[in-house]
């Protein structure tokens, strides 16, 4: 029996094991499958555990996996770690969570594009764009940067969008979650 001392954890720690293991597969699906041309391309599923965790866990689990992903993949790169590129990892953490409720009503898959479009578009194409252009500009105009990395970003994460949709979508049409018993949400008892 519960008392009014007693307050509930945020995470337990089955929650946390999951969410270590997501952020870990996002940094072996960043890294190691998906060869990276230069430092500003890359087409890579890593959103997919990041974006799972959020909506698996709620917003906060996911901004965490999507900071502790990126934290950890950039020790493995040779490009260093950079504050200001962790937003976009975070974010899809974030909106996975955001969108928790609305994808547990009825799971689509236009319903599951959708809630991937706020990450892609505000992070990984605009901010992800700017913050390119800031960083890597040297020579020439900012504006002529952020033009060519917001076109090549676009078509980019076009591409990634549906293939991370797709992916979450078969593995929820198949259930998976479902079986391990973490999907869909359940509300807490007050």
């Amino acid at each position: 029996m519960k008392t009014a001392t007693t307050t509930a954890r945020p995470f337990t720690t089955k929650t946390l094991a999951y969410c270590a293991l997501l952020a870990a597969l996002s940094v072996v699906l960043a890294r190691f499958l998906i060869p990276m041309p230069n430092v500003t391309t890359r087409f890579s599923i890593e959103a997919v555990p990041i974006f799972l965790a959020g909506m698996l866990f709620g917003p906060m689990a996911g901004g965490l996996v999507g900071f502790s992903a990126d934290l950890v993949g950039c020790l493995f790169s040779g490009y260093g770690y950079n504050p200001l590129f962790c937003l976009p990892p975070i974010l899809y953490g974030v909106f996975g969570g955001v969108f928790r409720r609305y994808l547990a009503q009825k799971f689509s898959l236009p319903r599951l594009g959708l809630s991937f479009l706020p990450p892609v578009v505000l992070g990984s194409i605009l901010w992800q764009s700017a913050t390119l252009s800031f960083v890597y500009n040297s020579k020439g105009s900012f504006s002529a940067s952020l033009i060519y990395f917001l076109s090549t970003r676009s078509i980019q994460f076009a591409v990634t969008l549906v293939l991370d949709v797709v992916i979450i979508y078969l593995l929820m049409r198949a259930g998976v979650f479902e079986r391990m018993g973490i999907w869909p949400p359940v509300a807490k008892e007050k």
